[in-house]
């Protein structure tokens, strides 16, 4: 067996995960959350003496001051996700007690995933970095020069719903993702299925998973995710029945079930526009009118001007693949 490089990137939104210990049926709170992954982290430590982990955590966006020209400044959320854990850089500022009943690997790992946890957490309400802590798991296993006999893959377990307006950053990750061969997993614990994981482990060769029993869920991470790539081959890993393909706006950061796209640069817009927003490529004035024309009363009392281009059909088939019509 090869060896096997596993980055895990964690959502950790405390509104989020305070719903989902107070859900009726199936609650799981964080820290029984943080207990259960420490076991599956120890388990691919354990598998094999080569192989290497990296642990990321996506917190919520602090609000920072950011001075402005104006008299007075102004508060914005800036994204936080850091690095956890990395076993080829172990941490040295928490080096963990002498247990003589433990693993001094598993207690490394253990003491410094939850100490940077407890540094960093807080109860903001801002929405999680998930998408700056996968960047980072990309430029870390691009920075490792991972040889050929390395799997190497992304773990992303979230509770968040999507956020649309982080729509073209992580379909850059996921073409990043396929361009290094790297597998990107995703588990989604709590909240409706996401548009956006689902399209990352199908575009990548991963494994997208929603969880009903949140309380089996080491059972459920190593049974469908401490495999490496190379070894789900010779076994049924969990697929998935239909992928929802729909896209966000370019202008509203609305996923939406029809899009408008830019001929030229492949901008989606939920309205024909005359002018695109991206590449400002200007639109013969016979084409808006024919698209308009087309739209839904509703849609068309709502309609702004600005770029068009074909129509596009993003509805969710059951074969996994995009229906695409032009008009």
């Amino acid at each position: 067996m090869d060896c096997s490089h596993l980055s895990v990137v964690l959502d950790l939104s405390p509104a989020h995960w305070q719903i989902c210990a107070q859900h009726p049926q199936s609650p799981l709170d964080l820290s029984d959350f943080l207990s259960q992954l420490l076991a599956f982290l120890n388990a691919h430590i354990a598998l094999k003496h080569e192989n290497s982990l990296a642990v990321f955590a996506a917190f919520p966006g602090k609000r920072s001051i950011v001075p402005t020209l104006r008299p007075y400044a102004c508060s914005h959320p800036v994204s936080h996700s850091v690095m956890l854990y990395s076993s080829t850089d172990p941490p040295g500022d928490h080096p963990p007690q002498v247990d003589p009943n433990s693993y001094p690997p598993f207690k490394l790992l253990d003491s410094a995933v939850l100490s940077r946890i407890h540094d960093e957490l807080d109860d903001s309400e801002e929405p999680s970095a998930l998408v700056g802590a996968l960047t980072k798991a990309l430029c870390y296993i691009n920075r490792l020069s991972l040889g050929q006999n390395t799997d190497p893959r992304i773990l992303i377990l979230s509770v968040s719903p999507d956020l649309s307006t982080s729509y073209i950053p992580i379909m850059n990750s996921i073409f990043s993702a396929q361009k290094l061969k790297i597998t990107v997993d995703a588990c989604q614990i709590f909240g409706p299925d996401t548009v956006f994981l689902q399209q990352a482990a199908h575009l990548t060769g991963g494994a997208y998973l929603y969880l009903e029993r949140r309380e089996a869920l080491l059972q459920y991470l190593i049974m469908a995710f401490l495999p490496s790539p190379s070894i789900r081959k010779v076994l049924a890993v969990p697929t998935q029945d239909k992928i929802d393909f729909r896209a966000a706006c370019f202008c509203h950061k609305n996923i939406v079930d029809i899009g408008y796209v830019c001929s030229v640069c492949l901008s989606i817009f939920c309205q024909p526009l005359p002018v695109c927003s991206t590449c400002r490529t200007k639109f013969p004035i016979k084409t808006i009118m024919r698209l308009r024309s087309s739209l839904p009363p509703s849609d068309l009392a709502s309609a702004a001007p600005s770029p068009p281009t074909m129509p596009l059909q993003t509805r969710p088939s059951q074969n996994g693949t995009q229906n695409g019509s032009k008009h």
